[in-house]
């Protein structure tokens, strides 16, 4: 049985893991981690983030620690690039199992493995270059360490170790992404407490130790980066923590029902098991701490934070979904055949709905998207779709058979190939979305002198795949504070540019079509030597 188990494990790390180097890069978020991460390898200043060259302070840096070292160790590459977080989305799913096996036995905890690793947010977030995912992976282990420290079976010893990784997990999550990894925690108990009337949990937190293992691995960086960049406090703690909340000032503003339909989707295939989820969250268990009101309350009120956020991505929302895998797994360890085969069957008809979809998608095609491209995409999601059709139908019949496991688990299976299938015709849309491609053309013509300038436009993945900074010409974004504090760094406007350009002896600037038209304008000495429908690269003649 355990040889079994372990074989499941193997078979699972290999489809993790295996295709995490096949996509190339792509715009914006991968490329501008990725780049960080390498700018920060390469110059090994490990206070300082640099996106391009220039002071970037929208996030703390554990996680472009951890990627540049892993360059160090392994070189540059897409795999290196998504290995922390594949390995933070595989860690998580681990800790759910390990979590449910402590608290409610060997069933539940397969139930949680399988549904954790299936989950189409945790998937689909482990095999992209966010720092979503790492600050999910230490909020997790902060919530399981938290379970494991509080629980009634914990004997003193396993409560004082488990108090202690919590304390560490939340510097590791205030590290990847800012204070929200201490405050949704601590908001999160407070609101359990009133809830519940339960306030023993504080008197439980070792305090003094705990304190002090987050301030040695919390505070230095945060003095370091303060000490060497007066700017930094003002920027980080006021603009992108307060006005980011409570501003729309960055331009991800969404209705109050944003987050529904993406619980809806990141829950799949197991979304049907909300109401479920719900009950056994809410229902009084014996003994002194709640667990599952625990999980439930952490699960509404991080959906609620994001929800009332004046800024809103879809991978916010992320670390609700562990704990309501924890939820799920003991929902599916009491549940019918019935409910695991209305879900299967579901499963079924949506994956023939989306098939119906994509054959119409991958005949359709805009200017700056070709029919070709949304064509080679959707053969893939279309042969990934009709395996989880299959895997669904498959489940029905297995619940159907009173084969509760064997049902769940092919469903897992069936929507991790659908997601790889996604994810690998994801690469249809390189050339849009990447200068992987690009930069195999430029590499060979440019030397070290040639200078290279991005027009009114910037692919994030540009400096990453020819392992050099641009010049970014008419383009601020969010390079606003960097471009302020270095401001010898950049040109603002497009006469001075083409001045610049007449004098150099050689240069190459990649724009897209509005931007070509400018430089048109300008009459500019140039010749085109590489051209999509969204972008344009010129040479100096």
């Amino acid at each position: 049985m355990r040889s079994g188990k372990g074989l499941l494990w193997l078979v699972l790390a290999a489809s993790w893991f295996g295709g995490l180097g096949y996509l190339d890069l792509t715009h914006p978020d991968e490329g501008r981690y990725s780049e960080i991460s390498r700018e920060m390898a390469s110059t090994g200043d490990w206070v300082t983030p640099r996106l391009n060259g220039l002071k970037y302070f929208e996030k703390p840096p554990l996680q472009y620690w951890a990627t540049a070292l892993l360059f160090r160790a392994f070189g540059e590459s897409e795999f290196v690039a998504r290995l922390w977080v594949g390995l933070c989305g595989f860690a998580t799913v681990i800790l759910v199992y390990s979590t449910a096996l402590r608290l409610w036995g060997g069933r539940t905890a397969d139930f949680a493995a399988l549904t954790c690793a299936s989950m189409m947010w945790i998937v689909g977030l482990s095999h992209i270059v966010t720092l979503d995912m790492g600050v999910t992976f230490f909020m997790t282990l902060a919530l399981c360490g938290f379970l494991r420290g509080q629980h009634d079976g914990a004997t003193p010893a396993e409560a004082r170790l488990w108090t202690w990784i919590v304390w560490v997990a939340m510097a590791g999550a205030l590290l990847s992404k800012g204070l929200i990894g201490v405050v949704l925690p601590g908001a999160v108990l407070f609101l359990y407490s009133v809830l519940c009337r339960d306030w023993r949990p504080w008197t439980r937190l070792n305090w003094l130790p705990g304190v002090l293992l987050f301030a040695v691995i919390a505070v230095p960086w945060h003095v370091l980066v303060a000490r060497r960049n007066p700017e930094w406090a003002g920027f980080y703690f006021v603009h992108e923590h307060l006005e980011r909340f409570l501003t729309t000032e960055h331009h991800r503003s969404g209705a109050w029902y944003y987050f529904l339909p993406l619980v809806a989707a990141g829950l799949l295939p197991w979304t049907t098991f909300l109401p479920q989820i719900a009950r056994r969250g809410w229902r009084l268990e014996n003994g002194r701490f709640q667990t599952n009101r625990f999980l439930l309350i952490w699960a509404a009120f991080i959906f609620a934070f994001f929800s009332a956020s004046g800024s809103k991505l879809p991978s916010y929302i992320l670390p609700i979904f562990p704990a309501l895998a924890l939820l799920l797994a003991q929902a599916l360890a009491a549940a019918t055949p019935g409910s695991v085969r209305v879900a299967s069957l579901v499963i079924v008809i949506l994956m023939a709905a989306i098939a119906l979809g994509l054959l119409i998608f991958g005949s359709t095609g805009e200017a700056d998207t070709p029919v070709a491209i949304n064509r080679a995409f959707s053969r893939w999601a279309f042969a990934g779709a009709v395996l989880f059709g299959l895997a669904g139908g498959a489940a029905a019949l297995a619940a159907r058979a009173r084969r509760g496991l064997p049902a769940v688990a092919l469903l897992a299976a069936g929507a991790l190939l659908f997601s790889n299938a996604v994810l690998v015709g994801y690469q249809s849309y390189s050339p849009l979305l990447s200068s992987a491609s690009l930069s195999r053309q430029l590499r060979p013509m440019l030397s070290a002198e040639t200078p290279l300038f991005a027009v009114d436009y910037y692919d994030q993945t540009l400096p990453f795949y020819m392992k050099r900074t641009v010049t970014l010409v008419d383009y601020v974004s969010e390079f606003h504070f960097g471009e302020e504090q270095e401001p010898q760094k950049w040109i603002p406007d497009l006469p001075a540019f083409g001045r610049l350009w007449r004098r150099l002896p050689q240069a190459v600037a990649v724009t897209d079509p509005d931007g070509f038209l400018s430089l048109q304008r300008l009459g500019l000495p140039m010749q085109v030597i590489d051209r999509t429908p969204r972008r344009v690269v010129v040479r100096k003649p």
